[in-house]
């Protein structure tokens, strides 16, 4: 239990200094922002800073707090040092710098940041990254929604396209994804995120408070033995890759440029960006705490361990039967909310790439309907063929910490040409290029080379990467 509580102890007492540090070498002024400036009535439009940051926690808060967390405290109680401390290094500066950075600049989605600071060739590539992994997260959360949604309140064990119910559930979410991405923000998603947001943090204390009405057992770390991961995967890089949303996630940067456009002021930023990227981080710290617990009970079929069934688990364990129903909600719109704006976010990232004003209904829907269509074919390849959820899932999980990497980058260019540190974005961003790197060398989804050999080579691209950012940008704007 000490572990869990000095995790914490580093999460709040790291956003309290930290954050603080952080905004002020970004150095924030009092002039309007694009919401303000711009205001469009469709992706610009002013919201106050309470609902922005319940919006930006759905945002970002899809399955991964939870799913990731369940499977990472797998390594053991080093988990509850590696996810606050990552948090507050990483993940906070990440979205803060991703979410500032395209107030300063109009709203830019993350590739015109790209394209910007890093240039056109880091933007043709990262452009194609980023809206394939947008088009298949929309996709795979639909069915993941669709699923979750079957099951839990329609008492389905058949996910098949020929089961009606289900094929009308997604139907149902398919049209809402798409309603939500058309309209104006505040007219579906800033009505009902911050309740949701709500519901979201509602179900998480619940299971919090269990810990103190029915006990909780929870190991501290030993030093002995950092790594207790039952099928010995290795802390680095698999850790790092496991845990996204409770650490750092890229994804992040494709939605906190969403609420650049909707932010009034941008001394709001620290408690949006920053904030709400430490709040999702303490969601995850109590996920994993409650999913030690029924591990270390035997709680959990060996089969199920590490999957999202061990979230019935926790919540038969410590919310009370008649509250059950919460938690269960709450999980269900996880998906849901970031899905949608995952569709929203790609629509105005190709707005951007096509010179598209998103103002006008006819141009939105010049861009949603292929993506629709997109969308229909991935999710009848995904439901036809046995496996294919895991496959799409495993590549999500390296591209979207790989697009954690640029906005890393263009926050350290940004920084350096103000004379500031930009080693608080460059290390990290370098760390994150060995990271990646060295998954998909020795992942079997990757080239599946062995372990020390993936190590060095991961080793050598992160100085090539270092050489080539201060010969090619760092020095060459700093002059």
């Amino acid at each position: 239990m000490i572990t869990f509580v000095v995790g914490i102890l580093i999460l709040f007492f790291g956003y309290i200094f930290y954050s603080k540090y952080v905004e002020s070498q970004f150095g924030i002024t009092d002039c309007d922002t694009p919401a303000r400036r711009i205001n469009d009535g469709v992706d610009y439009v002013p919201l106050g800073e309470n609902k922005n940051m319940l919006i930006h926690l759905l945002n970002i808060a899809g399955l991964g707090p939870i799913l990731g967390a369940i499977q990472g405290i797998l390594f053991g109680p080093v988990a509850f040092i590696l996810i606050p401390v990552g948090c507050i290094l990483m993940g906070g500066v990440h979205d803060y710098f991703s979410g500032m950075l395209s107030v300063r600049n109009n709203g830019a989605q993350i590739t015109e940041l790209i394209k910007k600071y890093l240039g056109n060739i880091q933007y043709k590539f990262f452009i194609f990254i980023v809206a394939v992994m947008l088009l298949l997260l929309a996709s795979v959360f639909v069915y993941t929604a669709g699923d979750l949604m079957a099951e839990r309140f329609f008492n389905q064990s058949d996910f098949s396209l020929s089961n009606p119910i289900v094929i009308s559930i997604y139907v149902a979410i398919a049209l809402y994804y798409v309603l939500a991405t058309l309209f104006p923000i505040d007219k579906i998603i800033g009505r009902f995120y911050p309740v949701f947001g709500l519901l979201l943090l509602t179900g998480t204390g619940l299971v919090l408070m269990g810990f103190f009405t029915h006990g909780i057992q929870l190991q501290n770390i030993d030093f002995t033995q950092i790594n207790q991961h039952p099928l010995k995967q290795h802390i680095i890089p698999m850790f790092f890759m496991t845990v996204s949303c409770g650490l750092l996630s890229g994804f992040h940067s494709t939605q906190s440029t969403i609420i650049s456009r909707t932010l009034e002021t941008e001394k709001s930023g620290r408690r949006v960006f920053y904030g709400m990227m430490c709040l999702e981080s303490l969601i995850a710290m109590i996920w994993a705490a409650g999913a030690m617990h029924v591990y270390s009970l035997n709680l959990v079929p060996e089969n199920m361990i590490g999957t999202v069934n061990v979230i019935n688990n926790i919540a038969d364990v410590f919310v009370l039967p008649i509250l059950t129903f919460v938690v269960t909600v709450a999980v269900v719109v996880l998906p849901i909310t970031s899905g949608d704006t995952a569709l929203r976010g790609l629509r105005m990232i190709l707005g951007e790439a096509f010179s598209l004003s998103q103002k006008e209904i006819k141009n939105r829907l010049i861009i949603i309907i292929p993506i629709a269509i997109l969308i229909v074919s991935i999710i009848f390849w995904a439901k036809t063929n046995d496996g294919s959820f895991t496959l799409v899932w495993r590549y999500f999980n390296f591209v979207n910490q790989l697009i954690a990497v640029p906005t890393f980058l263009y926050a350290s260019v940004y920084l350096y040409k103000c004379g500031k540190n930009y080693l608080m974005t460059l290390l990290p961003g370098l760390f994150y290029i060995f990271i990646t790197t060295f998954f998909i060398l020795n992942s079997k989804i990757g080239f599946n080379l062995d372990y020390e050999i993936s190590k060095l080579l991961a080793g050598f691209v992160v100085i090539i990467s270092l050489i080539m950012m201060y010969k090619c940008k760092l020095v060459k704007d700093k002059n």
